[in-house]
Order: C-alpha cells, then sequence, then structure tokens
C-alpha cells in the first residue's frame, strides 16, 4: 500500500481484510499439510472468530522437519557457506520483512490480540533488528590461539551445533522466536522452529519470507502444533539442541525429555514474578508510577518480565498509589486495530479464565483497588481490566505465582532490607528494579537482588540485542540476546597441531 496513506483503524482493518492466509507447516522448503491431515482452528482474540485452519504437524512430520534439517546440514547448504555469504542470506531476509512489516504487523495483531501500535514499533521491528545484529556478527565472530608448548599450535574453534528445535510462546510469538532462530541459523545451524498453537501464524509467513531471501530449503522448518508436538521435538534422537521460552513447569518437563533421549542441550527462559521496589528517595514519583503501571499492563501483562509485584516503601505508599491508580486509568482495553489502543486482548479462552481466576483469589487475599472485572464482551473478544491489589501478606497467591496477565500485587516495606528479603524470597528470578536516588543504594540494592537483569530508576528499559537476557533459579538457564547467545548454538572444539 501507498506509505503515504494515513495508517489509522481503517487502514489496518481494510488490511486485515485483505489478508490471505496461508497456515500450513513449512517443511523443507514447502509449504504442506500435516501428513494426516489434521488441523486445528486459529482463533483471533479480538473477537472471537477463526483466522485459520493451521496444519496440526505429529510424528511424521516431526520426523520429517528434522530429516530436513539434518540433511541441509550435513550437505552444508548453509554450515557450508562462507561467513559473509551467510550474512548477506540473513541481511536479505531481514530487508524482506521490512517490506512485508505492516502484513507481520497485523498477523501478530489478529492472532495475539496485541495492539497495532506495539506490532508496528516493537514486535516486527524488534525481530527485524535481531536478525540483522546477529547477521552482522557472523564475519565478526571468531575463535581462539591458545598458549601451548612451542612445538604446537592450539585452536579454540565453535562449530555450530547442528540441528536446533526452538519451542516458542505466544505472547510475542515472532520476537522471542527471532531471539532463539537468529543466532541459531547465524551460528550456522538448521532449525526446526514450533510456534505456540495460540499464536502460530508470523512464524509461518517469516519461513515463507526467508525461503523467498534465498535460504535453502530444510535450513528453517516451521511446524505448527500442541504441546504434544513441542514433545516429539524434545524427545527426538536427532536434535542436538532445544531452545525454550515458556512456563517453568513445561520447562522441567523438556529438561526430563532429553535425559530420556539423547541429552540433547536445553535452554530455557522460563517464568517471572519480578519486583518493582519503589524506595522513599525515589527520585521522580510519578515517573516511577507511570512505569509501574506500564511494567504490568503493557502487552496486557503477558510477560514473563512484568513487574507483577509492586513493593512500595510505607513512607510513600499512600501518594504512589493515587498517581499508580491514575497512571493505570490511561491502559484501557480496546480494538487492537485501533492505534490509539493502549490495552489488547488476552491471547484466548483459557488464558482469560486462568487470569480471572486468579484476581477470584485476590478478592479473597487481598484488597481490590481498580478494576478486576472482564471488559468488551460484546465484542465476542477476551478482554480484561487493568487491575491493582493492595496485598499485606506476600505469600498470598496472587503475590507469589505467575499470572501472565494485568494483575499488579503492591506490597509494603519498612526497610531496604525487608525489600530485599521480599523481592528474593521467590522460585524465580528473572528481572527486578530498583528507584533511588542514592547511587550507593542503587548498586548495593541491584547486586543483592537475585534476577538475570535489574533496572535502576526506569523498568523495562533497554530493547538492545548487547545485553543478555535470561534469569536465576528457576527462571530458567542460558541467554537469549547478545553474543552469549550464539555461544549457545555451537560446540567447543579444541585443535592441536604438532610442529615437529
Amino acid at each position: 500500500m501507498d506509505t503515504k496513506t494515513v495508517k489509522d483503524v481503517q487502514y489496518w482493518k481494510t488490511f486485515a481484510g485483505s489478508l490471505k492466509i496461508d497456515a500450513r507447516a513449512l517443511i523443507d522448503g514447502q509449504s504442506v499439510d500435516a501428513a494426516d491431515g489434521k488441523t486445528f482452528d486459529c482463533v483471533s482474540p479480538i473477537d472471537g472468530k477463526v483466522l485459520a485452519q493451521v496444519a496440526d504437524c505429529g510424528e511424521a512430520d516431526i520426523d520429517r522437519a528434522v530429516s530436513a534439517a539434518r540433511r541441509s546440514f550435513e550437505q552444508g547448504v548453509w554450515a557450508g557457506l562462507n561467513p559473509r555469504k551467510r550474512k548477506a542470506a540473513m541481511l536479505r531476509w531481514a530487508a524482506l520483512l521490512r517490506d512485508h512489516a505492516d502484513e507481520l504487523s497485523v498477523l501478530e495483531t489478529l492472532d495475539a490480540g496485541k495492539p497495532i501500535g506495539d506490532t508496528t514499533s516493537v514486535d516486527i521491528p524488534g525481530a527485524i533488528y535481531c536478525i540483522e545484529w546477529f547477521a552482522e556478527a557472523i564475519d565478526k565472530v571468531g575463535g581462539e590461539v591458545a598458549p601451548v608448548d612451542h612445538h604446537l599450535v592450539g585452536l579454540v574453534t565453535r562449530e555450530p551445533i547442528g540441528v536446533v528445535a526452538a519451542v516458542v510462546p505466544w505472547n510475542f510469538p515472532l520476537l522471542m522466536a527471532s531471539w532463539k532462530f537468529a543466532p541459531a541459523l547465524a551460528a550456522g545451524n538448521s532449525v526446526v522452529l514450533k510456534p505456540s498453537e495460540k499464536s502460530p501464524l508470523t512464524a509461518i509467513r517469516v519461513a515463507q519470507l526467508a525461503l523467498e531471501a534465498g535460504m535453502p530449503a530444510g535450513v528453517f522448518n516451521v511446524v505448527p502444533g500442541f504441546g504434544a508436538t513441542g514433545k516429539l521435538l524434545a524427545l527426538h534422537m536427532d536434535v542436538d539442541c532445544l531452545a525454550f521460552t515458556g512456563s517453568t513447569a513445561v520447562g522441567k518437563q523438556i529438561m526430563q525429555c532429553a535425559g530420556q533421549s539423547n541429552l540433547k542441550r536445553v535452554w530455557l527462559e522460563l517464568g517471572g514474578k519480578s519486583p518493582n521496589i519503589v524506595l522513599p528517595d525515589c527520585p521522580d514519583l510519578d515517573r516511577a508510577a507511570s512505569s509501574a503501571a506500564s511494567a504490568i499492563f503493557y502487552n496486557m501483562g503477558e510477560m514473563c518480565t512484568a513487574g507483577s509485584r509492586l513493593l512500595v516503601h510505607r513512607d510513600i505508599k499512600d501518594v504512589f498509589i493515587e498517581k499508580l491508580l491514575a497512571a493505570a486509568a490511561s491502559y484501557r482495553p480496546g480494538d487492537p486495530l485501533d492505534p490509539s489502543t493502549s490495552m489488547g486482548a488476552i491471547v484466548d479462552t483459557i488464558q482469560l479464565e486462568r487470569v480471572l481466576s486468579y484476581i477470584e483469589s485476590g478478592r479473597q487475599q487481598a484488597t481490590l483497588l481498580c478494576g478486576g472485572s472482564r471488559a468488551l464482551e460484546d465484542s465476542g473478544g477476551y478482554y480484561i481490566e487493568p487491575t491493582v491489589f493492595d496485598v499485606t501478606d506476600p505469600a498470598a497467591r496472587i503475590a507469589r505465582e505467575e499470572i501472565f496477565g494485568p494483575v499488579l500485587s503492591v506490597l509494603t516495606f519498612d526497610s531496604v532490607d525487608e525489600a530485599i528479603r521480599i523481592a528474593n524470597d521467590s522460585e524465580y528470578g528473572l528481572a527486578a528494579a530498583v528507584w533511588t536516588s542514592n547511587l550507593t543504594t542503587a548498586h548495593e540494592v541491584s547486586r543483592r537482588l537475585r534476577a538475570g537483569t535489574v533496572w535502576v530508576n526506569c523498568y523495562d528499559e533497554g530493547g538492545d540485542m548487547n545485553f543478555p537476557f535470561g534469569g536465576y533459579k528457576q527462571s530458567g538457564n542460558g541467554r537469549d540476546k547478545s553474543l552469549h547467545a550464539l555461544e549457545k548454538y555451537t560446540e567447543l572444539k579444541s585443535t592441536l597441531l604438532r610442529l615437529r
């Protein structure tokens, strides 16, 4: 469409109505139905309507995809390319995705219920940036020459691990998938991607565009399906590595599957219940309150890093909550295809009921300050109001378990030590934040917080690919993003050459 066209709600609705969705699997360079013909409904959370019939891949499809990936790897059609050629192919792919950015943004919004303002500014540009970033790293990352006796030459090199399976979530369908497949492909591996059954459409389309960009057949395969499909990959004897983002419970099952099969490398990015600590010397209460609201209500709270536990010092609690509730009021569920919408739809009815059940639990254990109800039911979609609870007991269910919805628990503390104790009293350790004017306090609290990412005087800043992303404890292992992610998809090799 004309780039000068005003991209208002009508533009996006017209664009959505014109989409032709291909929901077949992509295996060995071909768009194919599942071998047994099975499909499942892809339902839009915007209005509850079916978008497409998606191929439901089973064992035969997984075997075919893994075999294609293995063959392409062994033949060296991708792994064997000179680094600059592999880089050029990935950059062509990223450029093609940019040409199709509106299409991908609409697919993501229709499929996952995300506001179009977010998919056009965060999800799709972020995925493209990720591909470009790792493409640029291909011809810049080398090995080592080790110091050894003079009659030897010692080399330490990294080689692609082989066939990488990626099982990814529904909350940032393409962005988080790119955090897996971009470094895996950059390292020279062949990939089998299983998107969530709740949001499979952009993964399929991106794989089609990879072929258009010249990626060899079999290098990048997409197999939609449910949990059983992911389990087949986790148990497969010819998958060398599996990267997963999702719940801690499923992550544990995947590790068990690796042990039961071929001890494939397993990298897990799992749940979180992240604390956001506001100390009495917070430099800007208004900004902190606005950030606290964004930390839990952005993307409908469907974020593993969501600041779902807000810890506020007693001395400033009343004034801070007043500012927080004012900020929360700006998050109103609305039509995700309207660029002015700040809060979209919950991904499906299963997640909707899960969040509502937690809210009901909260009503029994805490004080409801705002929200707490389903919204826009007449639309046929799945929407929930931004919800805030004042929680007196840190052991309350809503303050300990990951809800993955727009539900905030506000907890009170009286000292820095108490705040850190509450913050670290969790099975998770993905992210955390602290607000303070004191530089020493900022550093000391950051060091004591057991989390993979700590923000100071901000929350969820830094979409830059230079920072590794991952967690402590049951939030997982390994890291996405940054050059550290490349290491996950390689094997280290030591080579010693005797000269005399």
